[in-house]
């Protein structure tokens, strides 16, 4: 078995990301999706992937460079390898719960699958610019007014 490195765990994380996507975007309602990803448990993996590469930074022996006050600490921060593949896993996981936010979203708003897609597919590939464009989405249905309680 290799040793476990940076790469390895980029790769592994990469890896592990690509089905909860793929389930989300080709099957949101399936009873499996429901379980695995909807549940919130596998963006909770990545989150405890995350936690354990950024305890063991801030516990090593490099845990005094860098930090997240200037841009010159955030780069000192990520020049190593350990601090940059948490901050990767860090992404993976917040635009994996995006996604999850905008699949429940457009369900209780009666969106179609066919038209939150484009918005999954671009906060898979470049976050930000999918939750712009699911915000403008979003726009063409109203959400549905709770009814009152007695």
């Amino acid at each position: 078995m290799p040793a476990l490195s940076p790469d390895l765990v980029f790769s592994l994380a990469n890896a592990a990301v690509l089905p909860a996507w793929l389930l989300l975007a080709a099957a949101p309602r399936w009873v499996v999706t429901r379980r695995v990803v909807r549940s919130g448990a596998w963006p909770l993996l990545l989150a405890a992937t995350y936690a354990a590469l950024i305890l063991s930074h801030y516990l090593g022996p490099h845990a005094a460079e860098g930090g997240f006050g200037s841009l010159a600490e955030v780069r000192a921060l990520f020049a190593n390898p350990w601090a940059l593949t948490a901050g990767w896993v860090h992404y993976l996981c917040f635009d994996l719960c995006v996604g999850l936010w905008e699949v429940r979203d457009a369900e209780r708003r009666g969106l179609p699958q066919l038209l939150v897609l484009p918005a999954l597919l671009f906060t898979f590939l470049v976050g930000p610019v999918g939750l712009l464009l699911y915000a403008g989405l979003r726009q063409l249905r109203p959400a549905p007014q709770a009814a009152p309680t007695p």
